[in-house]
């Protein structure tokens, strides 16, 4: 009985792209390791519909690890005061897209913490250079809340996506991982805004980040299935040393896994990243990632000094083929696995 519920409530999820919050807590008690497979196989099946077996490469260029947030789970909090600061100028960020541009990659990630060097006024003419330089390109920023207006102005200076994780959807979860002065409540309204504005949204959570639950999950999909984001950026939680939850154990990539793929059959035209955090945790991650309904991998084209400083989670992939150094072993990695590399900006297929 129990091994026909699970593929029941499978296929109800590909055929309705929905099911109640009871139920996916069930599936996710009940899923057996045949379960797991079957999941795997209907998501890579809608992900080729729509996407073929093409994955999408984004140069990701971390340019800042200054934060004035001091999120409980996050190496570049403000109060990490064993963390070598430091800021990546206008030329450097231009030369880590002139390096991506010749591999091949046609979308840039300017990713950083929310530092206040980073006014609209900085940000805006690189932007613009950016677009200028590589008009085939499309450049995302993943650099937290900011005002409608600065967003507005962003996205004018020609900013197609905005990345910002929900983190989570429980309000009492949320306020377990984030300081009181932050709020779930304006996390929420900034990604109301970034889709208003006409960007390509992308959301997204930890997985077995301290304090979640099956329920949390549950919501987390529901809320995701609400707001229909472009992108979606999960991953496990993975500790890091200087901050609240240094002991706090990992979290599950077999549970990571099968959220990607659930998220593929709820949302089946998304852009789904096989994360670094996922690669970190697993070292076949990201390849067991895109077999589960993945689409997008993120090389990092930041130079060596940055990704060594960026320190998001400990022992977090900053070379081999995770860095632009490797991108050919990257590759063969993809293509070992029945994939191959699009050499396009990668857009969402939304009809």
């Amino acid at each position: 009985m129990m091994m026909n519920r699970q593929y029941q409530l499978i296929d109800r999820l590909r055929s309705d792209r929905l099911l109640s919050a009871e139920e996916i807590v069930e599936l996710l008690r009940c899923l057996d390791h045949e379960g797991r497979d079957y999941l795997f196989s209907q998501a890579a099946e809608v992900r080729q519909q729509i996407y073929g077996r093409e994955v999408y490469i984004r140069g990701l260029i971390e340019f800042t690890n200054y934060c004035r947030n001091n999120c409980y789970y996050c190496g570049i909090r403000r109060s990490n005061r064993r963390l070598t600061r430091y800021r990546l100028t206008a030329e450097e960020i231009l030369g880590c897209c002139e390096q991506g541009y010749r591999l091949g990659m046609r979308s840039f990630v300017l990713q950083g913490g929310e530092d206040a060097a980073n006014s609209d006024s900085y940000l805006t003419p690189i932007i613009r250079r950016i677009k200028e330089r590589y008009p085939d390109c499309a450049v995302t920023l993943s650099i937290g809340e900011r005002s409608c207006e600065s967003y507005q102005a962003l996205f004018d200076a020609g900013a197609d996506r905005y990345l910002l994780r929900h983190e989570t959807a429980n309000a009492e979860h949320y306020a377990l991982l984030h300081p009181p002065e932050m709020s779930w409540a304006h996390r929420r309204r900034c990604i109301e805004q970034l889709k208003e504005i006409g960007y390509q949204v992308g959301c997204g959570f930890m997985v077995g980040s301290p304090g979640q639950t099956a329920g949390c999950l549950a919501e987390d999909l529901l809320y995701l299935r609400q707001v229909e984001p472009h992108m979606v950026g999960i991953g496990p939680f993975i500790p890091q040393q200087d901050t609240p939850f240094a002991g706090h154990p990992a979290g599950s990539v077999e549970l990571t896994l099968v959220l990607l793929a659930l998220i593929r059959l709820l949302l089946p035209d998304v852009l789904l990243p096989a994360t670094t955090a996922l690669g970190t945790a697993c070292a076949d991650g990201r390849e067991r990632g895109l077999m589960a309904g993945a689409n997008v991998v993120m090389p990092n084209i930041s130079p060596r000094y940055a990704r060594e400083n960026y320190r998001l989670y400990d022992n977090k992939l900053n070379s081999g083929s995770e860095a632009a150094e490797g991108y050919q072993e990257l590759r063969r990695r993809i293509e070992g696995i029945g994939y191959h590399i699009a050499e396009s900006r990668g857009d969402c297929r939304r009809s």
